[in-house]
């Protein structure tokens, strides 16, 4: 859990209030589990794995895209949905507080999704399913980071052993253990390719945002220069014409 630090003030914990978004996000998750496990107990998991999980070669072969989507709401397994949810709340309440609502969730899909085209990517003929939303998870955590470097977290070490880290070397200590386990351990049914995914295309919005706002600022700054000087111009050859038109009309008169 994070210490916050205001100057001289500080304090512990996070706000346990939830956010619109994120609820509603966790609701969807946890909805979307219980309809898998009952699919499943009636005998249908081989459709919710051929038609809702991610499979790369649906995508490219039959152009299964709502997967990219899908996938994200499905998880492997009480613990694996728990601990998803959990980072979620966790971060996702603070940064959805700073950013507002919908940049949040706009956020939260486009890294979600740009995990599963990383894996897609990767793997365009893979037969094996991803399912969970650690790719959007990862993306989180990644946005938390930069916005609060230096919010330190207590990471939990053999249950009751804390280390606190600061938010950013966390994130480059998780992303770090993503790329090598994608290296080293790609058969380990963890998708490290979707989390390196979510961390990149998180990175790419945070880092491109700003620049490509600025470049559109630029461009319609200069557009109403340019009118501008247009209009100047236009005006002076008129009053041009006119003074020629009108001829000498007697002396100044002060």
């Amino acid at each position: 859990m994070p210490i916050r630090t205001y100057g001289s003030t500080m304090s512990f914990g996070f706000d346990w209030s939830m956010t619109p978004v994120v609820k509603k996000l966790l609701i969807a998750n946890v909805a979307a589990f219980a309809l898998m496990t009952i699919a499943q107990a009636a005998g249908l998991g081989m459709w919710v794995r051929s038609y809702l999980m991610l499979t790369p070669f649906a995508v490219t072969r039959q152009f299964a895209l709502w997967q990219l989507v899908t996938y994200m709401f499905l998880h492997g397994g009480f613990w694996h949905i728990l601990f998803n949810l959990f980072a979620l709340w966790m971060f996702g309440s603070e940064i959805e507080r700073t950013w507002g609502a919908q940049k949040f969730l706009r956020y939260y899909f486009l890294t979600g999704i740009g995990a599963g085209l990383t894996v897609v990517l990767f793997g365009p003929s893979s037969l094996i399913p991803t399912v969970g939303a650690s790719g959007a998870i990862y993306g989180i955590l990644l946005a938390y980071g930069v916005l609060f470097p230096d919010r330190v977290i207590f990471v939990p070490i053999l249950f009751f052993f804390f280390i606190p880290i600061p938010a950013k070397y966390l994130v480059m200590i998780l992303g770090g253990i993503a790329f090598l386990s994608a290296l080293s351990s790609p058969g380990d049914f963890v998708s490290h390719t979707a989390h390196l995914g979510g961390m990149a295309f998180g990175l790419f919005y945070l880092k491109g945002t700003p620049r490509s706002s600025r470049s559109y600022f630029d461009l319609r700054n200069r557009y109403y220069r340019w009118k501008r000087q247009r209009l100047q111009r236009k005006f002076e050859v008129y009053m041009r014409k006119r003074n020629r038109d009108d001829g000498p009309s007697g002396p100044w008169v002060n």
